[in-house]
């Protein structure tokens, strides 16, 4: 069995490195079912990423709206939220400009309706999907041969994440496309069609307009391109050179209109991503995240014949592609699935020639034992390795794409609420909430709240430096840290207002006392009578009455041990109108009192 495996994919191998691989050899080729020519192809892949497109209602990722189509619908019709990133400039708008067209199409010919305005971004992103799986189709005619491309129509993160609008889904389109272009990654470059590579530098120049790190790909291809041309003058100078100057001046005009002022997007990118690691604000990874979790779940049920695809068929050049961008993105702390999406559909091309591998292996043996068809029977390992990729990818696609993170369109959180009107929500909060000792905030939450929090008796202490660049929601400038004074204030000041301001409720086995203090700070037990009285005066101004125990009062062990017995038993604390709650004591002694006083001083930051 083992040495028919090598048989056949020796004779597979065959077929890679002999053929010339010419336009007009391909539509010289033996035809596969309904890939049979670029036509069939394209409008197969065009009916299946366009269901695919309407398939897909659940949230992925919010850049998705944020960086394409709320900023197209702002182009178009004017209004429409920008994120920070617009508004410091690391992103072009030539991504959005697409949907921004399709918008103002719409408007023109009146189908500017909810189902439309949602629908047909998707619908226009399957267009470029398409166009991507053709040309995948072809780049696989190009290294293997015409079966080989199909199964990457079946993977689940392809149909879960290809037809969206996030930049990353077009820099894939791109990436096939240009790959395909560039005589480098063919077995034979010089049978690459005449004006090949400069297509193959102008899509990968879009691609890196469109999204910077898109250079990582065609750094590598560019270097290879470099190494193996006999012309490297011409390559550098007659082609990169002024292709990339006419489309990175494309982008500029663009962006200088939008952004009237004259800007250049890849340099402010790089300076935030790389230089500053402004990434990392989103979250970090371990390094070897992409190799250990995030491409081996993208790939799912595809990874071990991608790996076997690459070790029989040694085309060393993709597959090297493949490593190379990982170890790339790995170096940077933030890290996320689709930065890596350009090259997942190359791994799957691989799966498709180690599928393809068993198929010529199982047809061999067929003819072998007398078969003369090979298509009659679909033979067992084949059909065993098709039902395992169906049966794991089509349901995770339909799961991912129907109901993970589906959350009814309309329901907003409580950040959402938050963000929306901050003074209005912790104004509501604060109703029925016990007041924590300190708040934590950034600097733009703390405009908006400045006033809330100083008359619920919040005082800044301290602010620390976060980052020079802003980010989201200009959150990023320094962070805030607010205490609750009123409490330790009054302790380090000792108890100088008479009752209405200080009062010390201490429950006792066998009576009731008030204990109130005077300006000299000496603690002056009342009579039973003066007690009842005054209890009932503050219970009528008093807004609130709470229990609480010596846990929440937040007291430092250093406390006296004449104090903490009682305060260990739950106590009423009452407050007037006009001035928070005071502290507990006992009525032992006044220096019990101010050594609890300073305890509890003392746990907080201090405050004078």
């Amino acid at each position: 069995m083992r040495r028919r495996q090598l048989v056949a994919a020796a004779g597979h191998k065959d077929r890679i490195g002999n053929p010339n691989f010419s336009e007009e050899e391909e539509k010289r080729k033996h035809s596969y079912g309904l890939f049979s020519s670029s036509t069939k192809t394209f409008i197969v892949c065009l009916a299946m990423r366009m269901a695919n497109s309407l398939l897909v209602q659940t949230y992925f990722n919010p850049d998705e709206h944020w960086q394409a189509l709320e900023v197209a619908h702002r182009i178009a019709f004017g209004y429409g939220h920008l994120t920070w990133e617009w508004k410091k400039g690391i992103r072009s708008y030539l991504h959005p400009m697409l949907f921004a067209s399709l918008y103002k199409l719409l408007a023109l010919c009146h189908l500017d309706t909810p189902w439309f305005m949602t629908k047909a971004p998707r619908m226009l992103q399957s267009i470029f999907c398409a166009v991507g799986d053709l040309y995948l189709h072809k780049l696989s005619n190009v290294l293997f041969d015409g079966h080989v491309a199909r199964w990457a129509l079946v993977n689940w993160f392809m149909f879960f994440c290809f037809t969206r609008t996030l930049s990353n889904s077009l820099e894939t389109v791109l990436t096939i496309v240009g790959i395909y272009y560039w005589p480098c990654m063919r077995v034979s470059p010089n049978k690459a069609p005449l004006f090949s590579r400069k297509w193959g530098v102008a899509i990968a120049a879009l691609a890196c307009a469109i999204r910077p790190t898109s250079a990582i790909i065609w750094m590598y291809v560019g270097l290879l391109e470099l190494f193996s041309a006999h012309d490297r003058l011409k390559f550098i100078f007659l082609e990169v050179a002024p292709i990339g100057v006419l489309v990175l001046t494309l982008m500029c005009l663009v962006d200088r209109l939008m952004y009237c002022s004259w800007i250049f997007v890849p340099l402010n990118f790089l300076k935030f991503n790389f230089l500053s690691s402004g990434g990392d604000y989103y979250g970090t990874h371990k390094w070897h995240w992409y190799f250990t979790q995030g491409f081996p779940v993208m790939l799912f049920s595809f990874l071990p014949f991608s790996i076997s695809g690459i070790v029989l068929s040694k085309q060393w050049k993709p597959s090297g592609l493949i490593v190379w961008v990982l170890v790339l993105y790995s170096m940077l702390g933030h890290k996320e699935f689709r930065f890596v999406l350009p090259v997942l559909p190359i791994a799957l091309m691989f799966s498709g020639y180690s599928i393809a591998a068993m198929t010529d292996a199982d047809s061999s043996n067929c003819k072998r034992n007398g078969s003369s068809n090979r298509h009659v029977k679909c033979p067992s390992k084949v059909q065993l390795t098709i039902f395992f990729l169906l049966s794991t990818n089509i349901p995770m696609a339909l799961y991912m794409s129907l109901f993970h993170q589906s959350e009814e369109k309309g329901t907003l959180d409580e950040s959402d609420l938050f963000m929306m009107d901050p003074a209005g929500f912790a104004s509501e909060f604060a109703i029925n909430w016990s007041p924590p000792s300190h708040i934590v905030m950034f600097d733009s939450e703390e405009r908006p709240l400045r006033e809330f929090l100083v008359s619920h008796s919040f005082k800044e202490i301290r602010r620390f430096f976060h980052a020079h660049l802003k980010v989201d929601r200009d959150l990023q400038a320094s962070v805030v840290v607010y205490a609750f004074t009123d409490l330790a204030k009054s302790l380090r000041k000792g108890f100088r207002i008479l009752e209405e301001l200080l009062m010390l409720l201490v429950l006792q086995p066998s009576s009731l006392r008030l204990f109130v203090g005077t300006e000299d700070c000496l603690l002056r037990p009342l009579s039973r009578k003066k007690s009842a009285g005054l209890l009932g005066s503050l219970l009528l101004k008093a807004p609130s009455l709470k229990r609480v125990h010596v846990a929440a009062a937040a007291v430092s062990v250093k406390m006296s041990l004449a104090v903490v017995p009682v305060m260990a038993e739950p106590i009423m604390v009452l407050s007037c109108s006009r001035f928070a709650p005071m502290a507990f004591a006992t009525c032992a002694h006044w220096a019990a009192t101010r050594a609890a006083a300073d305890a509890i001083a003392d746990s907080f930051v201090a405050l004078d």
